[in-house]
């Protein structure tokens, strides 16, 4: 092969070299002080007012605006202070009876969100000897409160709104559960609170026919 071949080949071979070399430098380089190049911007550098800053863009001069009056943050509109809050009036006129249609779907789902929420404390029959309260007496260090047993007297003589308001916003030890469950789903929990309740007391001749001959 020709000698000035050999040179033009070997030239084009370190011509192609230079790219690679680039952006090995480029990768490989301290912290830049200017911003990349940018043919396309795409918004990358856009401009934005922070929280506090003055902002000659509107009348009042200030960047961050005010939630327009009223408004309402989607599915949070609660006007039925009945379903929400446990009270006739939004205060303290606790309801006297559960505001949602009572099912077998709808005592299944107070069962299974007491089983999940409730039990570590209050244990799956309600008698508060859950393994959190077990583990906590086993431990005693005396900042424990034991869990109410939900089938005493007191607690079965509260209006069924004032249990929802227990399950919502918590007493003493046990935390707020609103956060965690929906409002049907407290009353779901309430329902099955004055199931246990009831079947303290039961004996056997309120269970159904069919039941009472499986005991037998």
């Amino acid at each position: 092969m020709p000698r000035p071949i050999i040179y033009f080949l070997l030239f084009l071979v370190a011509l192609s070299l230079i790219p690679m070399g680039m952006v090995y430098k480029s990768r490989s380089a301290g912290q830049r002080t200017k911003p990349r190049i940018q043919v396309v911007y795409d918004m990358d550098q856009q401009f934005s007012f922070k929280a506090q800053q003055e902002n000659p863009f509107f009348d009042d001069g200030v960047a961050m605006r005010s939630q327009i009056e009223g408004t309402v943050a989607r599915g949070m509109l609660q006007e039925n202070p009945v379903l929400f809050t446990g009270t006739t009036d939004g205060d303290t006129m606790w309801v006297e009876t559960i505001p949602v249609e009572m099912t077998r779907e709808f005592m299944d789902r107070g069962q299974d969100r007491f089983d999940i929420f409730c039990a570590p404390c209050h244990g799956l029959s309600g008698n508060g000897n859950g393994p959190v309260n077990i583990r906590a007496a086993e431990l005693a260090e005396g900042t424990w409160t034991p869990p109410t047993d939900v089938a005493t007297e007191t607690v079965a003589a509260q209006p069924v709104g004032q249990i929802y308001n227990t399950i919502k916003n918590g007493i003493r030890n046990m935390p707020a559960y609103g956060p965690q469950i929906s409002p049907e789903d407290r009353w779901a929990v309430v329902a099955y609170v004055r199931a246990i309740q009831a079947s303290r007391g039961a004996d056997i001749g309120d269970l159904p026919r069919e039941a009472r001959k499986q005991l037998k």
